[in-house]
């Protein structure tokens, strides 16, 4: 078995370091507690500051902390950077970093990025100034700190970049710290995701696309061309799933180091009798609110089925999803009620004051055109859910078996309709639903299972890839259905006939599905995933220790 080293400090950084997006901020914040264990105040994450001027409620500032280096960095380095704890379990020391006044500079650290790696940032457009000027200074802060307490190369030091916005630090170190080993994790390759959206078949085609070639059909040169190169050039390159490590074999031409799947821990999820009643609590704050918006009342038994996460109408199933409910609207032996939640952000003007005026004062009557959504939606005509709705003809009349409820609004507590959060909401569902076309990974049905509701998903996710190595059937918690570039038909017949199935299953079956689920998620905890991260850790202070003569 060949020698572990293992890092004395870990510079972590990421967009989404206490700046929360999307699934990355899963990752980074619940493997945070994992490493604080053994490193404590040594792990240090790097975020943006991108709350200047307003509280960051993910983040608690310390002056006193490490005041010293912060007064240095601002001197020495003309960065001006806030030091604190993160939010979240393990309480992990987190920089966040003012990154604009490096905008001014912009051209001449492209030029510099250019001769000493080649990053093609000519044809840059939208966030990606941004984004390079926040990698870039990342890469500064971690030289200021390893200057300021006199690290050396006897130092295990690790540096781990994730996604193409933070490339711009690895190439920092590479060139001006390198006694210190790169690890650049890429969660979804830029090009994989473009090809993807713009509904090109990704998958039947992939060893036809060459990166580069696609990159600039897609117009998207610079993205791509930063974080190919960062996959050459950093001592280890992960990805997070077998898919993703397929795509970026084909089109970053570089087959990833180590494939890191994403844990996550289960300690938001309540126990025992807390459980019980959380979930009664939101499968009544489900009913009312589905029974004030459609002006009747749901049958007791009625299946509440769910889908969640980004608005990638295609990326994310939505429209799989949906006319998979048309399908099991039109099985004539569907006797349960079903309804369907559909929790995607969207752009909304705010929550539906007729709504939550009824809500409060029973009986107040509502906008009897939309029967359909909890938030207003700024264009309805436009949006692609309503379209969907309003083509499969569902109604939402008391004697269409299948509902359909689209809560367009990021559910945080304080949307001013359901007033609960994402994770309040989920654990009052009997089934969730996500036939994802591109997905790296997928926390959405490992939250579910988490919370002990069964799932559908598809062999397209990282997750649903990993979890259809021990099953595939929704009766041992998890329903895994093969998909491609051109089979969402039989996708969406396959998900009907699932959720068809579930809702013929009596009381003891339906119980012991849920323990399957539950028993699922706890395969993916990060006390069983850290492995992986540990061997790229060692991979690339192997390739430092080779590249200093030490």
């Amino acid at each position: 078995m060949s020698q572990k080293l293992t890092p004395e400090y870990i510079f972590e950084t990421s967009w989404e370091v206490c700046n929360m997006v999307g699934g990355i901020y899963t990752v980074l914040s619940t493997r945070a507690a994992t490493l604080v264990e053994s490193l404590s105040d040594k792990l240090i994450f790097i975020g943006p500051d991108v709350w200047l001027g307003k509280e960051n409620p993910y983040f608690v500032e310390d002056k006193e902390l490490l005041a010293d280096w912060q007064k240095y960095t601002e001197k020495e380095y003309q960065l001006k950077i806030r030091i604190g704890r993160w939010k979240i379990p393990g309480n992990p020391l987190a920089v966040l970093v003012d990154f604009m006044p490096l905008m001014v500079h912009k051209n001449e650290i492209y030029g510099k990025i250019w001769e000493q790696v080649g990053v093609e940032s000519i044809a840059a457009y939208g966030d990606y100034d941004e984004s390079s000027m926040f990698g870039y200074s990342t890469g500064i802060i971690i030289e200021s700190y390893y200057r300021f307490f006199n690290l050396s190369k006897d130092n295990q030091v690790i540096a781990h970049f994730n996604e193409w916005m933070t490339t711009f630090g690895a190439f920092f170190i590479k060139q001006n710290l390198p006694e210190v080993a790169t690890v650049f994790t890429t969660h979804a390759t830029s090009i994989g995701r473009s090809i993807a959206g713009n509904h090109k078949p990704l998958y039947d085609y992939l060893n036809e696309y060459n990166g580069n070639q696609m990159a600039h059909e897609l117009n998207m040169v610079s993205k791509h061309s930063t974080e190919k190169t960062a996959a050459h050039v950093v001592d280890c390159f992960t990805t997070v799933s077998e898919i993703t490590g397929i795509e970026c074999e084909q089109l970053l031409d570089k087959k990833p180091d180590v494939i890191t799947p994403n844990g996550f821990e289960d300690d938001f999820v309540p126990k025992g009798r807390l459980f019980n009643s959380k979930r009664k609590e939101a499968r009544a704050v489900l009913k009312n609110v589905t029974e004030t918006l459609l002006g009747y009342k749901l049958a007791e038994n009625a299946l509440f089925i769910s889908t969640a996460g980004r608005y990638e109408y295609k990326n994310k199933g939505i429209d799989t999803f949906l006319e998979s409910l048309k399908l099991l609207s039109n099985n004539p032996e569907l006797k349960r009620e079903v309804v369907a939640f559909i929790m995607v952000p969207a752009h909304i003007k705010g929550f539906r004051t007729d709504l939550a005026s009824a809500l409060v004062h029973p009986g107040t009557e509502i906008n009897s055109w939309n029967k359909f959504t909890t938030h207003e939606l700024w264009d309805y005509y436009g949006d692609n859910v309503m379209s969907a709705i309003h083509w499969f003809h569902f109604t939402n009349q008391a004697n269409q078996k299948v509902k359909v409820i689209f809560a367009p609004s990021y559910l945080n507590g304080s949307d001013g309709i359901f007033n609960k959060t994402y994770y309040d909401l989920l654990i009052g569902m009997d089934l969730s639903v996500f036939p994802s076309y591109y997905e790296p990974w997928g926390y959405t049905p490992l939250e579910s299972v988490a919370f002990s509701v069964p799932t559908i998903t598809t062999d397209l996710s990282g997750f649903g890839q990993w979890v259809s190595h021990k099953l595939h059937d929704i009766e041992k918690g998890v329903g895994v259905i093969h998909r491609s570039d051109y089979n969402s038909f039989i996708v969406a017949e396959h998900i009907a006939e699932m959720i068809y199935k579930y809702t013929g299953f009596n009381a003891e079956g339906v119980k012991n599905i849920r323990k399957r689920a539950a028993v699922i998620s706890e395969k993916a905890l990060w006390k069983h995933f850290i492995q992986y991260y540990e061997k790229s850790y060692t991979i690339a202070l192997k390739s430092k220790k080779k590249r200093n003569g030490k």
